[in-house]
């Protein structure tokens, strides 16, 4: 059992080191060339880098001996049982839970509230963006079922996504897009995807690769629709609230 944790660990210790080392050193080269942050606050960045560098190196370990067999192994099952539309609703479902639980998210949503001054509630953003993936996950696993091809979606996405950019306060296009980054994940993107390759393998005339890369692509465009779509009603809200007080 032990090795089967263990096995692969170095390889992920060298992602993991290869990931966080341009960002090591260009606090390095800032620190060297300005020599503006104090002792403490150094010593505060270098124990940031080691337990980020050890929480992801264990979570990405986590990651590939359990969440990718796993997700495959739901994908396979799903897709090769006698009711395969099962796969629209478990996606739904996983892409709900996958977004709840992936960090980024959570990071994001805490900056955004941060930065809005609470206008913008974490719990509104995290609703918002986990809705946005599980519905793009649902569409995935659709597509995957029927085959259609992925433009059919992705084009009307962009566009409908560019029109309410237009209609919606700055920051919340600036949110919307950034969203979109961060809902790839390593938790959407290694579970989700390993489903989504498991169901196409064994689905007659689909294929693994393109219908995984199809989905990475759909939850990249989900947030930035449901966070502008966000951004409207908040619009629509502040109209009504100003109308509201004109007539008092």
């Amino acid at each position: 059992m032990l090795a089967i944790i263990i096995e692969g660990f170095t390889h992920t210790v060298a992602e993991v080191a290869l990931a966080l080392a341009p960002l090591a050193g260009l606090f390095l080269i800032a620190q060297l060339w300005f020599r503006r942050t104090g002792q403490a606050d150094l010593l505060r960045l270098l124990r940031g880098l080691v337990l980020a560098f050890i929480g992801l190196a264990l979570f990405l370990q986590g990651v590939y001996v359990g969440f990718l067999p796993t997700g495959e192994q739901i994908g396979l099952k799903l897709g090769s049982s006698p009711l395969p539309w099962l796969l629209v609703p478990m996606g739904f479902l996983l892409g709900l839970v996958a977004t709840l639980a992936e960090p980024a998210v959570a990071i994001l949503n805490h900056q955004v509230e941060l930065a809005s001054g609470g206008y913008i509630g974490r719990r509104v953003m995290l609703i918002t963006v986990a809705l946005g993936v599980a519905l793009a996950v649902a569409l995935a696993m659709l597509r995957v079922l029927c085959g259609f091809p992925l433009w059919y979606i992705l084009l009307p996405g962009y566009a409908l996504a560019l029109w309410l950019s237009y209609h919606v306060r700055a920051e919340f296009t600036a949110i919307a897009f950034d969203s979109g980054g961060v809902a790839t994940g390593p938790m959407t993107v290694t579970f989700i995807l390993a489903v989504s390759i498991g169901a196409a393998t064994v689905i007659p005339g689909r294929d693994p690769l393109r219908e995984g890369f199809g989905l990475i692509a759909l939850v990249a465009l989900a947030p930035i629709i449901s966070v502008l779509a966000l951004g409207l009603l908040y619009s629509a809200a502040e109209g009504q609230l100003r109308t509201d007080t004109r007539r008092r």
